[in-house]
């Protein structure tokens, strides 16, 4: 089978999607392939000006885009819920949500929600999200066919770098652990999200009598994006390090990063037996770690953060 392109999807008229972090990298290069394709766009930024900016290049390129600004910063969950329902109020069916934003190898900090940044930007905040529009993601699969309501998480072959427990409850903001245990972290909790989302709402799942939702976790490859050019390496040559690389080739165009998240979330080829897996670029299915495949671990994530939110009243 050739490898799949964005220009190889339907028509995409009447479907509509929300992309966090859909202002820069690939989460805007996702949006632009989803517009041209004629679907409504939402697009999740924190920042109005950097939404809006994306917009505006998007329709410099595709001038009939239907492409809308949903503000959405991770760093407060109180403002997650906002946009959902926000988005709820907007839109009577919501065919896709691709849960792309996500920082890395950042120094520790904690948000205003009193969650190590990482954990919150990259698990928290789209598990919270996913949460609050899956009653909108029920009731559109209900009224569609079997595969054209999905939910893809990007992750990163990243979450290898997980705590010797995969998820360390005990110490969940690893404060004992680096850089690189608290990104692994959230990565992987990105990956098992979509395993117990499949296991709950999948083709075979417990609950798809509510509506069918296809759930996959991606790795979109290695790119030299903002999220490259921001994270904080261990050392002071990392930055130097990150732009040999580039120089060398060993990432791959920003563009093709977002092929695996289009194909997922919205490619014909995809069959009802590849929803919770792990894909790889470029839009293949993968091998993820032992933790990323434990169904006990995911069970346990969700009902841990299914009671933290309850904990917070996010609920």
């Amino acid at each position: 089978m050739s490898e799949f392109k964005p220009s190889d999807l339907q028509d995409l008229t009447g479907r509509v999607y929300l992309v966090t972090g859909g202002n820069a990298g690939i989460g805007l290069e996702t949006v632009r392939f989803l517009a041209l394709k004629n679907a409504t766009v939402y697009i999740g930024s924190r920042s109005a000006a950097k939404g809006n900016a994306a917009i505006a290049s998007v329709k410099a390129t595709v001038p009939n885009a239907n492409i809308n600004l949903l503000i959405l910063d991770h760093m407060n969950l109180s403002s997650v819920v906002s946009a959902a329902k926000e988005l709820t109020t907007k839109e009577k069916e919501l065919h896709g949500l691709i849960n792309n934003a996500g920082i890395m190898a950042v120094p520790f900090e904690k948000s205003q929600d009193g969650y190590e940044s990482q954990w919150q930007t990259n698990y928290l905040a789209h598990a919270l999200l996913t949460h609050h529009l899956l009653p909108r993601l029920l009731s559109t699969a209900r009224v569609s066919q079997p595969g054209d309501v999905r939910i893809a998480n990007v992750t990163s072959m990243g979450h290898n770098f997980a705590p010797k427990k995969g998820i360390d409850f005990a110490d969940i903001d690893q404060e004992k652990g680096s850089i690189w245990t608290r990104y692994g972290q959230s990565k992987l909790g990105n990956i098992l999200n979509a395993k117990e989302l499949n296991r709950l709402y999948g083709p075979n799942g417990i609950k798809k009598q509510g509506g069918e939702i296809w759930s996959m976790a991606l790795h979109p490859g290695n790119m030299y994006t903002d999220l490259n050019k921001n994270a904080r390496f261990a050392g002071p040559l990392s930055g130097v390090v990150v732009k040999m690389l580039n120089a060398f080739g060993a990432y791959i165009p920003i563009d093709k990063g977002a092929y695996t998240s289009v194909y997922c979330v919205a490619g014909e080829n995809v069959k009802r037996e590849m929803s919770g897996e792990y894909f790889v670029p470029i839009a293949k299915v993968g091998k993820a770690s032992k933790f990323a495949r434990n169904g006990e671990l995911a069970e346990k994530l969700w009902s841990w953060t299914e009671k933290e939110f309850e904990r917070k009243k996010l609920l």
